[in-house]
């Protein structure tokens, strides 16, 4: 039976998404945060899993005395905007990653900042992150391994949750980038064709910035284990390392065909600049034609045998018109006009 929760303010509550009792590998019951410290003070009494989004100073510092969390470790999960990385506090282990979200292809990053305990597992949210009830439903179909993992495999299924987030993410951008690559060879120069490739590119790189340092620290967790993780979720955590090594390729190997794709348009509109030169040289010539024989006859000089003749205007409109049209095959042929 769950056990009451007591009524928080309404800004309050929003903050705290869960705080749930395991023993056995098996929910027992909602806790109320000041329940916590109780519940860890009897042993082999399971473990607490407490999901926070983004809390305030006071609230914080409540979940603080509870689990007797370290202050450093609690200052960075509350001004957030930290590097991802892996500290140890005593047996504590705080870990920061970021996390993404898209919408309309457009890139939001946020923090998820995780004490890991040897009963307890707390994660804060902070900025564009989903939540993690995805990730404590999928642990609680699975009571052998979070009996026999405890709170590592809440962390594991934490850490799984969050990369597995990056891939529709890349989805998304591949399908954009397929898109703009069709609009790319349709012959007009688009400006903002160019400002989406570059985009693309940045949130890219961004998101590579990011999902880096995990892997990383999962080297370091899977190389040098802690007391806080059972040999047994060793292999979890490198499918999670694994996961997180093909989002980092499939990541560079968009990056590269963004930058071939933006090379490919500097190429279509240094080439297509050249047919417009190439065509304006081409008429260009035409009218030398008719400048050059008309300029002849601009000079004012008395003694020019063909003023005199009767015909010897429209013969030389005729010799104009001759060079002309043979000029403008000859420039044809080139591809010039």
């Amino acid at each position: 039976m769950s056990l009451p929760i007591p009524a928080l303010p309404a800004d309050r509550a929003a903050m705290v998404r869960a705080c749930v009792h395991y023993r056995d590998g098996r929910k027992v019951a909602d806790l109320p945060l000041t329940a916590i410290s109780d519940v860890l003070e009897r042993p082999d009494d399971g473990f607490v899993w407490v999901a926070l989004h983004e809390p305030d100073a006071e609230l914080l510092h409540g979940v603080q005395e509870e689990f007797g969390l370290h202050p450093l470790a609690v200052e960075d999960a509350l001004k957030a905007h930290q590097r991802p990385k892996m500290e140890t506090y005593g047996e504590v282990l705080f870990l920061v990653l970021h996390t993404a979200q898209s919408h309309d292809c457009r890139i939001a990053l946020g923090e998820t900042h995780i004490f890991l305990g040897p009963r307890y597992l707390l994660t804060v949210r902070h900025g564009a992150s989903l939540p993690y009830a995805s990730a404590r439903e999928r642990s609680e179909q699975h009571p052998e391994l979070l009996r026999l993992g405890g709170p590592a495999f809440g962390l594991y299924a934490v850490l799984d949750y969050a990369v597995d987030n990056y891939f529709p993410i890349i989805e998304q951008h591949r399908a954009a980038l397929e898109a703009l690559e069709k609009d790319l060879f349709d012959g007009d120069f688009k400006r903002d064709n160019v400002r989406r490739l570059y985009e693309l590119k940045r949130d890219l790189t961004r998101l590579r910035l990011s999902i880096s340092p995990l892997g990383d620290m999962l080297q370091h967790l899977t190389r040098s284990p802690t007391p806080l993780i059972d040999e047994a979720m060793l292999p979890y955590l490198r499918d999670v390392f694994d996961h997180v090594v093909r989002v980092n390729e499939a990541i560079d190997t968009m990056r590269e065909m963004l930058g071939a794709a933006l090379s490919v348009n500097l190429a279509l509109a240094t080439a297509q600049q050249g047919e417009v030169v190439k065509r304006l040289a081409g008429w260009a010539a035409l009218l030398a034609v008719p400048t050059l024989i008309a300029s002849w006859y601009g000079m004012n000089f008395e003694h020019m045998p063909e003023l005199g003749g009767t015909y010897s205007y429209f013969i030389l409109m005729g010799v104009v018109a001759l060079i002309a049209g043979l000029l403008f095959r000859v420039l044809r042929r080139a591809r010039w006009i």
